[in-house]
């Protein structure tokens, strides 16, 4: 906790952070399906609940961007009342693994994978944020929504296009100003921007909906709890947790890197995030995980303690308590802008550009992971990346080589490396390439791993060919 040698960073950067969070716990919410509140009421857990454990210092959790598609998908299917149980059970969840020890295991993840799975999170993010930006009805599924795209143009309402559109204009030049004037968040200049548009011209654009933050906490009842019993409820608690969890480690590892004090505990990390989502599941709200965009806001503003998190999940009550009005005034467009933002700016296209150059099975793992969530669901999508991630190791490792050693009449072939059956039809192609009618020796002292498949067909070859005298098969 501060002395009062940092009191001072620390109430200044909670105020910076809570400015940038503000907009984005309302877009994530609404952008999830569910009332507005909840997102706020995420972000004051992120800072009054999680903010106080230890783990990652300068870390700031809240609502994010990165389970948007997740959540969406679960209030669909499942309900809102069905939400908080969620929630909770990926908490729980989180707590075990935190208390297993598991949180430096999510570092094994390949980055492939995790640079996939946030472009496929930005793909549908934008694909279902255009439809909001232009105040037209969304199609169901991802796939539907990026094929009505080409006509959106026809149905839209170019209002609400202008507003949003400007907002996104607003978010991209902000970064030119001096920094002076960039310690005001972009993300709330071209809200407030937009939103002062709309009042003074009194367009006729959806606004945010607020009933208020008490009012919108709904604790899940016993019987929201049936719905762990679905086989798809539990994968979608598994995928809250880990995509929760890997998200949030990587951030901490990013913000590591920006400052110059203790290092992530990343098992008491995750503790702190299953508390955090405990307490979520437990007021009905969106899940949470570490945010890198306020994390960096945290850091950039010259937070020196965790009293700066926790400080801005005070702001964010105060501003949900005081001045819930304020909220009612903002464009739906306008949000939509943020978030549209917001994924484009999960897409690695630099990222997807170097691997192709030195990495090209890296890359091709990315795009095989950001296509597969585009066209199946998150879940599905970074599962099916981790088994394309697994299969490209398993092939690169399993290296074999054949070589031949001519002793008088005798041919010796060693066979170097790792045999195993994804490289057992190129072996076999090479030793039916070997001269006929002379005694061959396998020698495979120079193997490291043979599997059975390569063992039974090697033995099964070298029946074939003139054995040696007294000699059966491959020892």
């Amino acid at each position: 906790m501060p002395g009062a040698g940092t009191f001072r960073e620390d109430f200044g950067a909670s105020v910076v952070v809570a400015l940038v969070a503000l907009p984005l716990c309302v877009g994530v919410a609404v952008a999830s399906g569910v009332p507005a509140e909840l997102g706020i009421v995420t972000g004051v857990v992120g800072g009054l609940v999680t903010g106080w454990f230890p783990g990652s210092s300068l870390q700031v959790s809240g609502p994010a961007a990165g389970l948007t598609v997740l959540v969406y998908e679960a209030v669909r299917t499942y309900g809102l009342p069905a939400l908080g149980v969620l929630v909770l059970a990926a908490g729980l969840v989180q707590l075990c693994m935190g208390a297993l020890r598991l949180g430096r295991w999510f570092r094994a993840i390949s980055v492939a994978v995790v640079h996939g799975m946030l472009a496929g999170i930005g793909l549908v993010l934008i694909a279902g944020q255009l439809y909001a930006l232009a105040d037209v009805r969304a199609p169901a599924g991802t796939l539907e929504k990026l094929a009505g795209v080409v006509g959106l143009a026809a149905r839209a309402d170019w209002t609400a296009v202008a507003l949003g559109a400007g907002t996104v204009a607003v978010l991209v030049l902000w970064r030119r100003m001096p920094d002076r004037l960039r310690l005001v968040p972009g993300a709330l200049v071209g809200v407030a921007a937009a939103t002062a548009a709309a009042m003074v011209l009194r367009l006729p654009v959806e606004r945010v909906s607020v009933t208020g933050v008490l009012e919108a906490v709904t604790p899940p009842g016993w019987e929201d709890f049936g719905v762990l019993a679905s086989a798809g409820a539990l994968g979608t608690v598994i995928a809250l947790a880990l995509i929760a969890s890997a998200e949030t480690l990587f951030s901490a590892a990013a913000v590591d890197r920006m400052h110059d004090g203790a290092p992530t505990d990343y098992d008491r990390e995750l503790v702190a995030q299953g508390v955090g989502n405990t307490v979520c599941g437990l007021l009905g709200a969106l899940p949470m995980t570490a945010v890198i965009v306020r994390s960096a806001a945290n850091v950039e503003a010259g937070a020196r303690t965790r009293a700066a998190r926790i400080l801005h999940g005070g702001w964010l009550l105060l501003f949900a308590v005081a001045v819930p009005g304020l909220l009612e005034a903002v464009p739906l467009a306008a949000l939509a802008g943020v978030l549209v933002h917001a994924g484009w700016k999960l897409l690695p296209a630099r990222a997807v550009a170097a691997l192709w150059r030195t990495h090209r099975g890296e890359a091709v793992v990315l795009v095989a992971t950001a296509c597969a969530i585009v066209a199946t669901n998150l879940f599905e999508g970074v599962l099916a990346g981790l088994a394309i991630a697994i299969a490209k190791a398993a092939w690169e490792t399993s290296h074999v080589h054949v070589e031949q050693v001519w002793e008088g009449e005798e041919l010796r072939v060693r066979i170097l490396g790792n045999a195993s059956f994804l490289r057992l039809p190129k072996l076999l192609d090479e030793l039916d390439a070997l001269p006929h009618g002379n005694a061959v020796r396998l020698d495979l002292t120079g193997l490291r791993h043979l599997d059975h498949a390569c063992l039974t067909a090697l033995d099964g070859w070298e029946r074939t060919r003139t054995p040696l005298p007294g000699r059966e098969g491959v020892s």
